[in-house]
């Protein structure tokens, strides 16, 4: 797949003949260096962008068009702050159908799917306060929760952990991790921090700077789930220098 848009009076390839594919139930990481085109493939999985050569299919199925079965979660959670936490995780259920059509009928069965959610993720009795009355590791929590209230076949996260510090982060990567083993959909996500990358992957794809391209892929060679201790094993360390080391050559050229 290709993808070029407009910019300025030119024509930006933000990728440039990527072709990759990811099993159903799969965790797949997709890192690189800042403006390689991440967030781009993103965008084209979910159906907000179309390439401009080649194909993007979800479930076998083209994608011509922003899809209903996909969830998605970005380093700004973007809760909406006169609405309370609960209200903002059972916000796609008032819009994506079919659950749209039923929401206010079975509204009580739906509250009770998001405080499970919730409390799967140690937001248990958070779901009466406003987004200003929680932190930004919370933020992040309830935004996972919005992304899989409707149960998607599909989570894209574009570096949700991104602006959090480095404990926050680390916490809400054993945090992701549990609530794919307990449902075991499917994840794309980009990422530019490679240990997180290697923690929570099944999979690595390692684009290189514009025009992104898949210069590298490896399987992640650890046993799940994962701790932090982990992180400090040979397989771990082995894997972070070799993807480094790749990266290094094409920056390089």
């Amino acid at each position: 797949m290709t993808l070029e848009y407009p910019h300025e009076g030119e024509t930006v390839r933000a990728i440039e003949d990527v072709t990759l594919s990811v099993p159903r139930g799969a965790f797949v990481v997709v890192a690189g260096p800042s403006g390689c085109g991440k967030t781009t493939l993103l965008k084209s999985l979910a159906g907000l962008l179309l390439p401009t050569r080649g194909t993007v299919s979800v479930g076998s199925v083209p994608v011509r068009g922003p899809l209903k079965n996909v969830g998605m979660a970005f380093q700004n959670p973007i809760l909406l702050p006169w609405r309370k936490i609960m209200d903002n995780v059972l916000l796609p259920l008032e819009i994506v159908a079919p659950h749209k059509k039923r929401f206010h009928r079975e509204r009580k069965a739906y509250v009770s799917q998001a405080r499970e959610l919730l409390a799967s993720v140690g937001l248990e009795g958070f779901g009466d306060r406003h987004p200003w009355q929680v932190s930004g590791g919370q933020h992040q929590r309830a935004s996972l929760c919005r992304a899989l209230i409707h149960q998607p076949e599909l989570l894209l996260l574009d570096e949700p952990f991104g602006a959090l510090d480095a404990f926050t982060r680390e916490e809400l990567w054993q945090v992701l991790q549990g609530l794919w083993l307990q449902r075991r959909f499917t994840v794309f996500l980009v990422t530019h921090d490679l240990r997180e990358a290697i923690f929570l992957a099944d999979e690595v794809y390692v684009m290189s700077p514009r025009p992104g391209r898949v210069i590298y892929q490896t399987p992640v060679p650890l046993r799940r789930p994962r701790t932090l201790e982990d992180t400090f094993s040979a397989a771990f360390t082995d894997t972070y220098h070799e993807i480094r080391r790749r990266i290094g050559e094409v920056i390089a050229r």
